[in-house]
């Protein structure tokens, strides 16, 4: 039996980038996925064609995550479609990239209702379908605990999250559901690209990958190789976390290693 034979997966923002490699991953192992997407449904289209080639089963949802009514929606769906769900992973995610003094309150709003605000409710509608038992996984950020510029609004969120999970791994437990985040450095996705590229005055990212002690972006796969862990039996006793997958960017600090002269240097 495959290691997700017969277990229903739901991702929320899987239709490129991590989310879509996870769904692919999941697919493999046997899981039958949902995937959510917001705005391009080509990209989802393709991302349930893949997973149908891999001979597991997938239906594709276009739900806005910021709204109620799209987290709603996307629940009533799988619930029509699947009857039940054993894995909900809370993906999709973004915000505006400015300084705390330039930040409206729309920004503010949009952020909390994506970020936050969806999770919470995905994870309520999530365990009222987990009647077996299962497993939440949300994504996070290294800016949950590190200070850098204009991320403050998803910083924020993202230390939000981490709260929640660790509440909801207590109130869950009863229940057979595990609960943890998974919190991604400088991962080769679109989002990071944009962040690094298109948010003025921003330092080019290969002066920071200077400094990551693996030296190099990591990949959605290696993202979704630590998630799908997490939603696997292998995980049973580990609940409440946040695992990190930066290359060790959440453990460095100055002076660094990369700006030290002979006889520093490694």
């Amino acid at each position: 039996m495959k290691r997700f034979e017969n277990k229903i997966a739901l991702i929320t923002g899987s239709s490129r980038g991590i989310g879509k490699a996870l769904a692919l991953t999941l697919a493999r192992a046997g899981a039958k996925v949902v995937v959510n997407y917001n705005r391009n449904a080509d990209l989802a289209a393709a991302t349930v064609a893949e997973i149908e080639s891999l001979g597991s089963t997938a239906v594709a949802v276009q739900a806005d995550m910021e709204s109620l009514d799209g987290v709603e929606r996307l629940f009533e769906v799988l619930k029509r479609e699947f009857g039940r769900l054993d894995l909900f992973v809370s993906n999709a995610a973004a915000s505006s990239f400015k300084k705390i003094l330039e930040l409206k309150a729309h920004n503010l709003n949009r952020s909390f209702d994506l970020n936050v605000r969806a999770f919470v409710l995905g994870a309520q509608r999530a365990v009222e379908l987990m009647r077996e038992g299962g497993r939440i996984v949300v994504l996070s950020s290294y800016g949950s605990a590190r200070a850098y510029p204009t991320y403050a609004n998803l910083g924020s969120n993202k230390a939000a999250v981490e709260a929640w999970v660790r509440y909801m791994a207590v109130e869950f437990a009863p229940y057979g559901i595990n609960v943890n985040a998974v919190s991604g450095g400088l991962i080769d996705t679109e989002s990071c690209a944009y962040f690094y590229e298109r948010v003025p005055g921003m330092p080019p990212i290969d002066s920071v990958l200077a400094k990551i002690p693996k030296a190099r972006m990591g990949t959605p796969q290696e993202v979704a190789d630590t998630i799908a862990f997490l939603l696997a039996p292998e995980s049973e006793y580990i609940t409440g976390q946040t695992i990190c997958v930066d290359g060790g960017l959440s453990v460095i600090a100055p002076p660094f290693y990369a700006d030290a002269s002979p006889p520093l240097t490694t």
